[in-house]
Formats: C-alpha cells, structure tokens, sequence
C-alpha cells in the first residue's frame, strides 16, 4: 500500500508569556555548550487553556553548529485557573545565524523572522477534567525576547 494521507490540521490552544531569570552558563562538554534559563513564572491564555507558570522550572540548553543550532529542553509546570496542575516537556528547536545567536545569548533583541523556532510540548494534566491533554500531540512555535519566551501551542487534529 502506497498511501499519502492527509496532512494533520492545528487547533489553537494557548499562548505562554514566560518570565525568564539569568542564564547560568555551564560551559562546553563533549557534547556541546550547556546553559541553563531559570523560568520564574509567566501567563497562559488562549481558547483552551488559561493560568500561570509556576516558578521553578528551567530551560537547558545544547547549543551546536558553531552556536547557530540550539536544542532546548524545557521543564515546567501551569497552573490553570481552576487550581488544576499541568506538567510541560518542552523538546525544542532553535536555529539562527550566528550573530543572531549570539545577540540571543546576550540577551539582546532579535527580528523573529531571522530564526527557526519550534517546539513540541509534551503535557501532563493531573485532573480528569484536563484528560485530554494527556492524549494528544501538541506542537509551537515560538520567539525568544530579552525578557522572555513568547509560545504559541497548538493541537494537532
């Protein structure tokens, strides 16, 4: 069976505006630059899902290709307005050219449209009423600003 299926279709869900701390830099290892982003917290709202992030949660990064290529890993937690609780996993991608990179990792303003950034949420919720996160594939988009992460999530349908 030679099949093409149809392409998946996007369902918003919600945007995060997460507030982000210092970067400690942990340095290169063999299998790369090593940064951690403390998140301190951030809001949540869209169609689907409204609250706030927790603060506790971190961003480490990999940082490849002579600093153009950038693999994030990040580890939060929502709180919605209904007090439930919700577990993120955040596999990313993040690509630039190298001044652009480097004006990133200093903190500086980038034009969004000069750097490839998507993600792919992984979520956990804690309430049968968020069941449905548990079941579906999610993924983002994404800009990084000198004072935070702006997000996007969609469902895939």
């Amino acid at each position: 069976m030679n099949t093409t299926f149809p392409a998946p279709m996007l369902e918003h869900v919600c945007d995060l505006a997460v507030t982000i701390g210092a970067a400690v830099e942990v340095g290169m290892t063999p299998a790369g630059l090593r940064r951690m982003i403390p998140i301190t917290g951030g809001t949540v709202t869209g169609p689907q899902l409204n609250g706030r992030l927790l603060p506790g949660g971190a961003d480490f990064q990999l940082i490849l290709s002579n600093g153009t290529q950038a693999n994030l890993d990040a580890r939060y937690v929502i709180e919605l307005d209904d007090g439930a609780r919700v577990f993120v996993q955040n596999t990313a991608l993040r690509v630039a050219s190298v001044e652009n990179s480097l004006r990133i990792m200093r903190g500086q303003a980038v034009d969004p449209q000069a750097v490839y950034f998507r993600c792919q949420p992984r979520l956990e919720a804690t309430s049968a009423h968020w069941a449905w996160l548990n079941e579906c594939q999610f993924i983002g988009t994404g800009q990084r600003t000198p004072d935070g992460v702006f997000l996007s999530f969609y469902k895939v349908i």
